[in-house]
């Protein structure tokens, strides 16, 4: 079901202190790149063209793609229903796969993707999937939360996480941090540990990731399909943003 281009990325109140633990397990480690990889398979994206930036006329590096995939496969209907912003006929569809636990889609979604979304999702130009692939249980517990939220909460809540992503990805307390961002979002004590129980939506995020790593070569976090072409690595507003004026 598609979500309104014109969601606003409204950030949660502020968290309250936390502390304490229940979810067993370390964050992605930073691999020092723009990507966290699952081996070192995975490569950050190259260059290979120049664009200008009109706004500031300055040489902007086109990243090259990776690897190519099958666009209509890619875009077919999966276990979980697909969190987009945009116009599903738009001529670019980007989708990202990401780990919630990870340095540089974080990076991505605090510095890049507002912009991508004001300049190029909402004028109609780029449809944006957002995929789960997440490298460790933290990553997936707050992916689920994320995804029982109501469906108009779903990229605000991933705006928020990302934005105190230290806060929990990394605490000491994992448990105590996730449900304190959720109850802003609306959920109860009830309702948080209802949604990381269900082992359901567990095997439809992990189905999700299985898909990505075998039939679209994804092994590192973030990677983004786009117009068949694959691009592993965080990317700045100026780089994506001469990417997809190299293909409208």
């Amino acid at each position: 079901m598609p979500l309104s281009k014109n969601i606003s990325f409204r950030v949660f109140p502020k968290l309250a202190a936390t502390a304490g633990l229940a979810l067993l397990v370390a964050a992605c480690s930073d691999s020092g790149g723009d990507t966290t990889k699952v081996s070192d398979a995975g490569s950050a994206s190259s260059v290979n063209e120049t664009s200008i930036d009109p706004i500031t006329t300055a040489a902007v590096d086109v990243p090259t793609a990776d690897g190519d995939v099958d666009m209509a496969e890619v875009l077919k209907a999966g276990p979980l229903t697909e969190m987009y912003l945009g116009d599903a006929d738009a001529p670019v569809k980007i989708v990202e796969y990401m780990s919630m636990t990870c340095p540089h889609c974080a990076d991505f979604h605090n510095n890049t993707f507002k912009d991508i979304v004001t300049n190029y999702v909402d004028t109609g130009k780029v449809q944006f999937i957002v995929r789960e692939f997440p490298f460790d249980p933290r990553a997936t517990a707050a992916i689920m939360l994320a995804r029982c939220a109501p469906q108009d909460r779903f990229f605000p809540m991933v705006d928020v996480l990302m934005q105190q992503q230290s806060n929990w990805a990394r605490a000491q307390d994992a448990r105590t941090a996730l449900f304190n961002i959720s109850k802003l979002a609306g959920f109860t004590q009830e309702s948080f540990e209802a949604c990381l129980t269900n082992q359901k939506l567990v095997d439809e995020v992990n189905e999700v990731r299985t898909k990505a790593a075998t039939e679209f070569g994804v092994n590192s976090t973030p990677t983004f399909l786009i117009n068949g072409k694959r691009y592993s690595g965080n990317m700045s507003v100026e780089r994506m943003s001469a990417l997809i004026d190299s293909l409208l």
